[in-house]
């Protein structure tokens, strides 16, 4: 008579094995993470929209969409690259470098900085665009950074 055995085991029991260690190693960096204070060098993400566009070969917008911290924004700082020749209007400030500030307490939803360049090629080159926002905690963070 032939016996035969069968095997009911699989990989299940190393799965299992896997799966314990790997919750204890997470467990305990999120543990050591409270314990030595790591957590507290992290900073919180901003968030408020702006928007840009060209409007024609001289002529960009920046627009302050808002969002959720929109109401701790305490400036926007803008550059272009290639640097514009001309002026920037909107809010408060207004500019004629590479750095135009808009500011406010909080800068206000929908405020508009319309840039023109009097240079020969304007902005009809693909042109940076770098927004900057300052808040009330002291804090800054880039919000935009594109080419137009």
């Amino acid at each position: 008579m032939v016996v035969t055995r069968k095997n009911d085991e699989a990989v299940s029991p190393v799965i299992g094995v896997i799966l314990m260690v790997a919750i204890t190693v997470i467990l305990a960096a999120v543990i050591a993470a409270f314990v030595f204070g790591m957590s507290g060098n992290i900073s919180k993400t901003k968030t408020v929209a702006v928007t840009t566009q060209k409007v024609d070969s001289n002529t960009i917008t920046i627009i302050n969409n808002g969002g959720q911290d929109g109401n701790s924004l305490r400036f926007m700082n803008v550059t272009t690259a290639p640097d514009p020749i001309g002026t920037a209007v909107g809010g408060t400030e207004e500019g004629t470098t590479n750095m135009f500030y808009v500011t406010g307490n909080p800068v206000p939803v929908g405020t508009t900085m319309r840039l023109t360049s009097t240079a020969a090629n304007g902005y009809g080159v693909k042109t940076e665009v770098i927004v900057v926002g300052g808040f009330n905690d002291g804090s800054s963070q880039v919000l935009l950074d594109t080419f137009l």
